[in-house]
């Protein structure tokens, strides 16, 4: 189903948006709203929805991803090129390395010759006859001087030549070198442009989808009702009501709920909050699934199906607290979501929650066995006016007589903890669905 992605991916963005957990915090210590819980966020606060990008502000980032993406595809082909460059015999460096290489070589043999010459010519001072005149003692020793001054002028040109060929070497090596790191940072710096180019479409194709395809709209009804109190190891049980209030009947409906324990009062909330530690279990059934079902990540939301104009789904909802749980406070809430056959599709515009006291368990009583039996109907709930209302599933029309929870932006509602029971659970995406959306309509 096509907000099945759309509400993924909000409940990924709900991880990476700490200001939509924080939002709340204020409220967590008393159920009554706060002042200033109504009031527009101080310019030194950080607001959501003022930060939320517009759909030319995306197309801008993704051409500017895909600009620098491209640069890096064409770096990085340089710097291989570069690389392979150094292989040629003709390059500047392997063209140094040869010449360096031959005359080191020639050097060596003029100092291999000389040293022979220098050899020759002391074996020829030893060789002199007794009788040998002063004029030939002193030819031999000229020689031998002759010979050892050019053996060292061979040996300081084979000196410098091999020095030129060791400096030309490391040359051609060090570029080597480089040329790979150059090579090696190229190809990060694609990866990091190719990544930021993806997440710049992902974030735009979101956009588009939410904002533009499914939006917000009072189609899709929720009510909540249920006891104000609720003791740890009992469950509990609560009642959910879908109506289609739309004119024309809606194709696919689903519904989904949470329940949250609220932080108890002075408990700090931040980034590192483990949420998923407040959430309470929580189970439905329905006339079509009369067996109670567990919210999972896998199974987060409840398939009303097709809701007829004007019709209503009752659905029973059954929560158990931890029997060590020690007292507070806790929330259970629920909005509902539609898609039609014809690609047309919608986010309830008003979520439903309800607020409630838990108990700690009597120490003295055993906690009360899990219900098992076919849960009995929904309680009835007012939906302001009209007191008949048809159920879906072709059950008869049912007396309205109980108290709807308030609906909408309710200040006692912790936002942040929606948000994080989305996470978990996979349900209440909408909390950040909207600010998403409003981002579109700014």
């Amino acid at each position: 189903m096509k907000i099945r992605r759309i509400l993924a991916t909000a409940v990924a963005a709900a991880v990476t948006t700490p200001v939509v957990f924080l939002s709340a915090a204020p409220a967590f210590a008393d159920t009554k709203p706060s002042p200033s819980s109504t009031q527009k966020p101080a310019t030194t606060q950080d607001d959501p929805d003022e930060d939320m990008p517009s759909l030319e502000e995306l197309r801008a980032a993704v051409a500017l991803a895909q600009k620098e993406y491209d640069e890096a595809v064409l770096d990085l082909a340089k710097a291989k090129d570069d690389l392979k460059a150094l292989d040629k015999a003709d390059h500047p460096l392997n063209v140094a390395v040869t010449d360096a290489q031959k005359a080191a070589d020639a050097a060596a043999a003029k100092k291999t010759a000389a040293d022979e010459a220098l050899a020759k010519a002391e074996k020829a001072v030893t060789e002199l006859p007794a009788d040998a005149t002063d004029e030939q003692k002193k030819a031999a020793a000229d020689a031998v001087t002759a010979a050892k001054t050019a053996a060292d002028e061979a040996a300081a040109v084979k000196t410098e030549a091999d020095e030129k060929l060791k400096k030309a070497s490391t040359a051609l090596a060090d570029a080597g070198v480089a040329a790979s790191k150059v090579v090696g940072l190229a190809q990060k710096v694609k990866t990091a442009a190719a990544e930021k180019l993806d997440a710049a479409k992902e974030e735009l194709a979101f956009f588009e989808e939410i904002g533009e395809e499914c939006t917000e709209d009072s189609a899709v009804k929720v009510a909540l009702s249920g006891p104000k109190t609720v003791t740890a190891g009992q469950p509990t049980v609560f009642s959910l009501r879908v109506t289609n209030t739309s004119d024309h009947a809606l194709d696919t409906v689903n519904a989904f709920a949470n329940a949250i324990r609220q932080p108890a009062a002075g408990e700090e909330i931040d980034e590192e909050t483990d949420f998923s530690k407040l959430v309470l279990p929580l189970e439905w059934s329905s006339p079509d699934v009369l067996e109670w079902t567990q919210f999972t990540e896998e199974f987060d939301s409840i398939e009303v199906g097709k809701l007829a104009k004007g019709a209503s789904y009752d659905v029973k909802l059954r929560l158990t607290v931890d029997a060590k749980a020690a007292a507070g406070k806790g929330v259970v809430f629920a909005y509902g979501e539609y898609e039609n056959n014809d690609g047309s599709c919608g986010i309830g515009d008003d979520y439903a929650d309800l607020t409630f006291d838990i108990l700690a368990a009597d120490k003295g009583d055993k906690p009360k066995p899990t219900e098992t039996a076919t849960p009995t109907p929904a309680p009835t709930v007012t939906t302001g006016g009209n007191t008949q209302t048809t159920q879906q599933g072709g059950s008869s029309n049912t007396p309205v007589n109980g108290t709807l929870a308030a609906t909408g932006a309710n200040d006692t509602l912790p936002l942040g903890l929606a948000a994080a029971g989305a996470v978990v659970l996979g349900a209440g995406a909408l909390v950040v669905a909207r600010r998403r959306k409003a981002g579109a309509q700014a």
